[in-house]
C-alpha cells in the first residue's frame, strides 16, 4: 500500500503520454472513419525533428532555451509527414473499399521506420534525448522524475488548447459538423477537405509533444519507438470510445494506471508470480482492451450506433 500513490502519478503520467497520442487516431477516424496506423511513426518522427533542433543549437545552449525550439521543431516534421500522407496516401483512396487505406496505413508506417532508419545518422540504435536538470521532485511519498514534469504540464494544458479550439472556434465547429454528417457539412460551405487536413495536423501535433516526452522520459529515441506505443494509443482510443477526443484521453490514463498496476502489483497475487514485472506491462495493456471490447464495444463515452436500414 505505501507504494500505492506511486504507481497512481506514474500510471496518470504514461497514460497521459497515450492519451496525446490516441488523440489523432481518434480526430482522424472520427471525422473520415479511418484508423491511421501509421500514426505511430508520424509520432516517432516527431522525436527525431526534436532531437534534430537540438543537435542543430549551439554548444552550451540551456534545455529552457532548447525545449520550445524542439517542440516547435517536432510538432513541424509531424505536421508535415501527416499533412503529406493525407494528401497523397489517403486522399486518393477516400472513396475506396475501406481494406484500400488501411493497408495502406500500414504500408506507410513500415515506410516511415525504414526512411528513419536508413537515412536519419545513428538512426539503427537508439539514439540519445537531451535531459531536463535538476529534480527529481518529492511531493510526500510520491517522487516524479524531471524528465515528467514536462507532460505534467504538457497534458493538461494541450486537452485545454483543444477542447476550446474545437468548441470555440470556426473551424472545431466545422469539423463537429463534418464529422457528423460529411455531405450535409458540405452543402452547408463546410471545406471538409481543408477540415480533414486540419483533423490531420491536430492529430500529428499532439503526437509530437508526446514524443518530446517520451524522449525526455526515457531518455532516448530510437525508430521502433512508434509502433508499440501506437498500438497502445490505439487501444487507448478505443477504450476510451474512438470518434471522442475526450475518451481518448481518459482510455489512455486508464490504460495506464491499469498498466502500471499491472505490472507492480500482479506478481503479489499468490499463484501469479510468473505473470509481473514489465515484460507482462504490455500483454496486460492488451487484455484490457479484450474485456472492454467484449462488455462495451463502444468503449467508455462511446455511444452505442444503430444500423442504418
Amino acid at each position: 500500500m505505501n507504494e500505492l500513490p506511486q504507481q497512481l502519478v506514474n500510471g496518470l503520467l504514461l497514460g497521459s503520454m497515450y492519451g496525446l497520442v490516441a488523440i489523432g487516431y481518434t480526430m482522424v477516424y472520427g471525422i473520415v472513419q479511418l484508423i491511421n496506423f501509421a500514426h505511430g511513426e508520424i509520432f516517432m518522427t516527431g522525436g527525431f525533428g526534436a532531437l534534430t533542433v537540438w543537435l542543430m543549437l549551439p554548444s552550451g545552449t540551456t534545455m529552457w532555451v532548447a525545449l520550445p525550439l524542439m517542440i516547435i521543431g517536432a510538432i513541424i516534421v509531424a505536421t508535415t509527414i501527416a499533412v503529406g500522407a493525407e494528401r497523397f496516401a489517403y486522399r486518393p483512396l477516400r472513396t475506396a473499399p475501406r481494406l484500400a487505406p488501411l493497408i495502406t496505413a500500414i504500408g506507410l508506417s513500415l515506410a516511415l521506420q525504414q526512411a528513419v532508419w536508413a537515412w536519419y545518422p545513428g538512426a539503427k540504435s537508439s539514439l540519445t534525448f537531451p535531459e531536463i536538470s535538476g529534480g527529481p521532485f518529492h511531493l510526500g511519498s510520491v517522487t516524479i522524475q524531471t524528465g515528467d514534469v514536462f507532460l505534467l504540464i504538457a497534458a493538461p494544458i494541450s486537452m485545454a488548447v483543444l477542447g476550446y479550439f474545437v468548441m470555440k472556434t470556426r473551424t472545431g465547429r466545422g469539423m463537429q459538423a463534418t464529422a457528423q454528417d460529411p455531405d450535409t457539412a458540405k452543402l452547408m460551405g463546410v471545406n471538409t477537405d481543408r477540415i480533414i487536413v486540419v483533423a490531420f495536423a491536430l492529430g500529428a501535433a499532439f503526437a509530437a509533444i508526446g514524443a518530446v516526452a517520451y524522449g525526455l522520459k526515457y531518455g532516448e529515441v530510437n525508430f521502433k519507438m512508434g509502433f508499440l506505443l501506437g498500438l497502445k494509443a490505439f487501444t487507448a482510443a478505443v477504450l476510451g470510445g474512438i470518434g471522442n477526443i475526450y475518451g481518448a484521453m481518459i482510455g489512455g490514463l486508464v490504460l495506464g494506471i491499469a498498466e502500471t498496476m499491472a505490472t507492480a502489483f500482479i506478481a503479489d497475487v499468490p499463484g501469479m508470480q510468473q505473470l509481473g514485472g514489465q515484460a507482462w506491462a504490455d500483454v496486460w495493456a492488451f487484455v484490457l482492451l479484450i474485456l472492454v471490447l467484449l462488455f462495451r464495444p463502444q468503449g467508455l463515452l462511446g455511444e452505442r450506433v444503430a444500423d442504418r436500414a
